[in-house]
């Protein structure tokens, strides 16, 4: 019964973009026109052969998304899994690669664990967050290690740039005993800007996980967050910038099992500096430090492990305009990592240095071109060359054509190398190719998308024992489109997906190989209205796909009420058909839930 559900749903989000083309009148579904993270350096999207995908603020509020990984769900191309409710550990999962195959960014200063390989989404506070740009595809000739998936850059609030102050808060309150809060003040004096704001939550939450032979904790499993955002910069009168930047989030999160509690701190602190060596040449240094520190817990109170790692960022970026038509990028990135540990590692640090070289053209009026190459020296297991390319046609009549081939690389992780008794120092970084191809319109108000794509991976590495033994392919299409009709905003994404095992054949586990996210939407004087459905196929939680898990299909409602132009009254109703499901095995999602906010704008 659930794939029939799944798949009549699948037919009518299908047969919904065909009414769009057919039905729609108005003007298109406004699009971020640049992005920064594909390039390294601020270009239009349309531009590129790169699938990206940007939330703005504004897409944030509209949404009504409390989590950062309940924005990552509405993502073409992202399965998110999650192990029981807010804050606990979420994995991402990007065209079928691993969750370690994701790079994450906050305002360019690489973040993550260095121990686990893995970004903590659960615990960057989403009120803390101006935009997030999201790169499908491989980005190491950029980037360096960990970006065989893709990118996602987080961009922290800068907020309003007016020379009067402006504030804005929020505070919530909803199931499961959640109650939430922010607020921040920003504005500019002279040619300086500035920003601060905090935030809050904290749910009493449900219970993480259904009884088993080996866990069974019938409780309440809670979390809270408080995050801090601070940003300050200056421009000089000859166009030179400096700016500095800063986010912290520290909490606690309980969870079944041994241990069954965790303290949490996620910190990023950075500076910048952006001048004009010449008239054709813009040269910006960018220093920053992130932390991911976790202390844990047994169920009676005791200590039971530390894990705190951090990460020391320095890059170089130079952007030279050749010509109207060509615009070259060089820059340099080193990198240090570093562990301390109620664990002995058998190594506690290692350093990453990366030379690249990036041109973007425009041939012929209507052909960009896009070409990159970067190498990289590893402390850890040598030398690593990435290149890219990329094509895209614009063609007049509104349809554009688009292909790139690339290849990237990551390096193992701590635990995959140094962990005692189980690390093995002889590892190889995985590695990876990839082709895509598509085409894309914009025809009355009706923009969409269609993408194909084919990835090997080599040298994947096992688990027990940590060997460089496994490769895997895979195959995916990607849909959007979107759309205004009869005043409402139309939103439609659909992946389909074979991630396999070269060597068994068989799937890859914990990706879902079907999903489609529908989003539609509208604004009616003073009331905003909305609704989003997710649908998901069924997916096996294990390599041996013995265990298979049930897909979903989750609907939500939301609405906002405009008092004046400064209050706002919203409400969201989140699983509005009560879906009892999992995307881990044995782990809970929240079912039927209520959401209430009032905001205030100045």
């Amino acid at each position: 019964m659930q794939k029939l559900i799944f798949n009549a749903l699948m037919f009518t989000g299908i047969a919904t973009s065909f009414s769009l083309q057919a039905a729609s009148h108005g003007n298109a579904v406004n699009l971020p026109e640049t992005a920064v993270t594909a390039t390294r350096s601020e270009t239009p999207t349309n531009e590129l052969a790169t699938a990206t995908t940007v939330f703005t603020r504004q897409d944030i509020d509209q949404l009504q998304v409390r989590t950062l990984p309940d924005l990552l769900k509405t993502a073409p191309g992202i399965d998110v899994t999650e192990n029981g409710g807010y804050g606990k550990e979420t994995s991402v999962f990007m065209r079928g690669t691993n969750s370690d195959h994701v790079l994450v960014l906050i305002d360019g200063i690489k973040a993550g664990s260095v121990t686990s390989g893995t970004a903590a989404f659960q615990f960057i506070p989403i009120d803390q967050i101006e935009r997030v740009e999201i790169i499908r595809g491989p980005q190491s000739s950029l980037y360096g290690s960990e970006a065989i998936g893709g990118v996602i850059q987080i961009f922290t609030r800068k907020g309003a740039q007016t020379d009067k102050p402006a504030v804005n808060m929020q505070t919530g309150a909803g199931s499961y005993d959640t109650f939430t809060g922010s607020g921040m003040i920003s504005g500019k004096w002279g040619n300086s800007w500035y920003a601060l704001g905090a935030s809050h939550s904290n749910s009493q939450g449900f219970d993480a996980r259904r009884a088993t032979r080996t866990v069974d904790e019938p409780d309440r499993d809670g979390y809270y967050n408080t995050g801090l955002n601070a940003r300050a910069g200056y421009r000089f009168d000859n166009n030179a910038e400096i700016e500095t930047f800063f986010l912290r989030s520290f909490g606690k999160t309980e969870f079944d099992g041994t241990p069954n509690k965790t303290e949490f701190v996620n910190q990023m602190v950075g500076a910048s500096a952006s001048f004009d060596v010449s008239s054709h040449w813009r040269s910006t240094l960018r220093l920053g430090q992130t932390l991911d520190e976790a202390d844990n817990f047994r169920p009676n109170g005791n200590f039971y492990s530390r894990f705190d790692t951090t990460r020391w960022n320095t890059a170089w970026l130079n952007e030279l305009t050749l010509s109207d038509e060509h615009r070259l990028t060089l820059g340099a990135d080193y990198r240090l990592d570093e562990v301390q540990s109620s664990t002995r590692y058998n190594e506690t640090s290692r350093y990453d240095i990366g030379v690249f070289g990036q041109l973007h053209s425009r041939l012929f009026d209507s052909h960009f071109v896009n070409a990159s190459v970067r190498w990289d020296e590893n402390e850890a297991f040598g030398d690593s060359v990435t290149g890219n390319f990329g094509w895209r046609y614009n063609w007049r009549y509104g349809l554009s054509a688009f292909a790139s081939f690339g290849n990237a690389f990551k390096a193992p992780t701590f635990n995959q190398l140094y962990f005692p008794n189980y690390g093995n120092p002889n590892l190889k970084a995985e590695k990876s190719t990839s082709f895509e191809a598509g085409l894309a319109g914009s025809h009355d108000g009706l923009n969409w998308q269609l993408r194909a794509y084919h990835t090997d991976i080599d040298d994947l590495i096992a688990i027990f024992p940590v060997e460089n033994v496994n490769k895997a392919r895979i195959d995916g299409i990607e849909a959007e489109v979107s759309g205004l009709i009869w005043g409402w905003h139309n939103s439609l994404n659909m992946a389909l997906l074979s991630p396999k095992d070269k060597n068994t054949q068989l799937s890859l586990a914990r990706r879902a190989e079907q999903t489609l996210s529908y989003d539609v939407s509208r604004s009616f004087d003073a009331f905003d209205i909305g609704v989003h459905v997710l649908a998901q196929g069924s997916r096996f939680d294990d390599r041996a796909n013995l265990n298979e898990i049930p897909g979903f299909v989750t609907v939500d409602l939301r609405t906002a009420y405009h008092i004046d132009r400064h209050w706002m009254l919203s409400a969201k109703l989140s699983n509005l058909l009560d879906k009892d499901y999992e995307t881990v095995d044995t782990y809970n999602n929240a079912g039927r839930n209520f959401f209430f906010t009032v905001h205030y704008n100045n």
